[in-house]
């Protein structure tokens, strides 16, 4: 058992989750803040639980094969059971493309989910249940079929200057905005009317905005009031890297870019200060704690660092940036310390930073773990572990996964949530995946038979998982409600230690007499665990089974 001094030796070198970055000469045992001022003080989103839902994978209502706003408001109850906080809706404006993320349509939704109306019965419902509603919004670019656009390839005042255009290909130096490639066709593209090349960092199909010119500045404020206004809590503000870029090594994080989202979340908080605006900045910490524009910037921005340093430590192998720029350098120490260090160091409050192990961008977790239930699990203790706004990507709670990473989608298939047709997601024949006509071009649509029927063979669904306590369901949903816990909250001191030679991860977070201890073990073999690591006055709240040992890849918790 632990002995009192061990105790208080952990204790004093235990880090404190600071609401500001500390100088350098702050000792790592800084006194946590007392709970009760801290949740005083606390933005409704800081400590929040979030699960992000890709609308046409949810849950399809009309038996098209496509989910729905009707999906999602009927699995309301689901996700109040979960105990999640708000959902993340990706985009579900009017768009030509499977992803949404090419907008013809600020003020009208996706026909595919619904109407209007189904969207407004969503929100009023999702807020009646204490569960707030976040929006994708993009920003950046929108979809080369939106009117301003075609307006503008036609010369049109003032849609002319809506986006950024060249007479001729540049030759200076332009390539893709997230790496150093020198390819000006990649981000450049013909427009035949105009007689012109047109900017667009995502592909010919999303220009981008010209975020300089006040008649686009004030249509994106224009936008955003009018979601808020219908009852939505904030925003996901997609590629915020980007939003300005001034040429060759100016693509991304240009000081103008940082200028344009304080501007912006100065408006949206003008409308509701209770506002809530998320950066997704695909970059390293200290980039984008920019975002946070010393207090005047966006109210948070992703971790990605951080479900890259939880893949590393389950050996998942390199992890591909695909939209952003991360060094991935390797570094002496701990990875989960190293990493709540840099949050603490960035130049931005510690809490500004969300952490998530994967979202719509990124193969799914599960499939990068080899399909195994254990590994999910301990990546799910080191997420609820970390301070901070915590994002689940549907699907991650049942370590949901993929047939292939072949194309994009296979990481955004339907929800598994039971063993009937199509896996409970529609009483459909077909579900989207399906389709060869309905995006075209794509690849082979026959994976998804065979995928789904061998997925069915195994405690895949909801409805399996959920009918065993030891399911990586049911640890999602013991995690989740110990965000409650004082000690999980920011104020809450954390602390992250390797031991065993790296074969067991001690995750520790205290606030005051309020104590958890999570112990991982991150090998494949069955590790004793030590007499001194047992904490003493701790009971057990979780573990896999009743043996003093813990098995591969296996996980105890320990809590005051």
């Amino acid at each position: 058992m632990f002995k009192s001094t061990v105790i208080a030796l952990s204790l004093a070198l235990a880090l404190n989750a600071c609401t500001k970055a500390p100088d350098n000469n702050t000792s790592n045992a800084v006194a946590a803040a007392p709970a009760a001022t801290a949740q005083a003080q606390a933005p409704w989103w800081q400590d929040a639980v979030v699960y992000q839902i890709w609308p046409r994978s949810f849950y399809d209502t009309n038996a098209d094969g496509i989910g729905d706003f009707k999906g999602i408001q009927a699995k309301l109850p689901y996700l109040q059971d979960l105990g999640i906080n708000a959902i993340w809706l990706t985009p579900m404006f009017e768009a030509p493309s499977y992803h949404g993320y090419d907008f013809t349509e600020f003020y009208e939704v996706e026909q595919d989910y619904g109407s209007m109306a189904d969207f407004e019965a969503l929100v009023q419902d999702a807020n009646s249940k204490n569960i707030k509603v976040i929006l994708d919004l993009v920003i950046n670019h929108i979809s080369s079929e939106h009117d301003w656009f075609k307006r503008s390839a036609a010369g049109e005042t003032p849609y002319k200057d809506y986006f950024i255009w060249r007479d001729e290909l540049p030759q200076d130096g332009w390539g893709p905005a997230w790496n150093k490639e020198v390819k000006p066709e990649a981000v450049w593209h013909w427009n035949e009317q105009r007689k012109a090349y047109y900017y667009a960092a995502f592909g010919a199909s999303q220009p981008d905005l010209n975020l300089t010119h006040p008649d686009v500045v004030a249509e994106m404020k224009k936008a955003a009031k009018f979601w808020l206004d219908k009852g939505v809590a904030g925003f996901r503000l997609d590629a915020v890297r980007y939003a300005i870029e001034n040429g060759p090594g100016q693509q991304a994080d240009t000081q103008q870019t940082i200028d344009y989202w304080v501007d912006f979340t100065q408006y949206v908080k003008s409308v509701n200060p209770e506002a809530y605006l998320v950066a997704e900045a695909w970059v390293d910490i200290p980039v984008a704690a920019r975002y946070w524009g010393e207090g005047k910037g966006l109210d948070a921005g992703f971790d990605f660092d951080f479900g890259y340093k939880v893949l590393e430590l389950l050996n998942a192998g390199a992890q591909n940036a695909e939209f952003g720029t991360m060094a991935q350098h390797k570094r002496a120490g701990n990875s989960l310390q190293n990493n709540f260090e840099d949050r603490k160091a960035s130049g931005a409050p510690f809490e500004f930073f969300s952490p998530f192990l994967t979202n719509h961008d990124q193969p799914r977790l599960a499939w990068q773990l080899g399909r195994d239930f254990n590994k999910a699990k301990l990546a799910a203790a080191m997420l609820f572990a970390s301070p901070g706004t915590t994002y689940i990507y549907y699907g991650e709670e049942i370590a949901l996964t993929q047939a292939s990473d072949k194309e994009h989608m296979h990481r955004r298939s339907p929800m598994f949530w039971d063993g009937s047709n199509q896996a409970g997601f529609t009483t459909a024949d077909k579900v989207w995946v399906q389709s060869d006509q309905l995006f075209p071009p794509q690849g082979d649509t026959s994976w998804w038979a065979p995928f789904l029927a061998e997925q069915l063979k195994g405690a895949t669904t909801v409805a399996a998982q959920q009918q065993d306590p030891k399911s990586v369901w049911s640890l999602y949903k013991f995690l989740i409600a110990q965000k409650k816990r004082p000690e999980f909250g920011i104020a809450g001191e954390y602390r992250a230690e390797l031991l065993a030679d790296g074969k067991l991860l001690k995750l520790s977070r205290t606030l005051g007499p309020q104590q958890s201890v999570i112990l991982l073990n991150l090998s494949a073999e069955t590790q004793a665990i030590p007499a001194e690591l047992v904490p003493q006055g701790l009971h057990i709240s979780w573990q896999e089974d009743e043996t003093p040992e813990l098995g591969a890849y296996q996980l105890q918790i320990w809590q005051s």
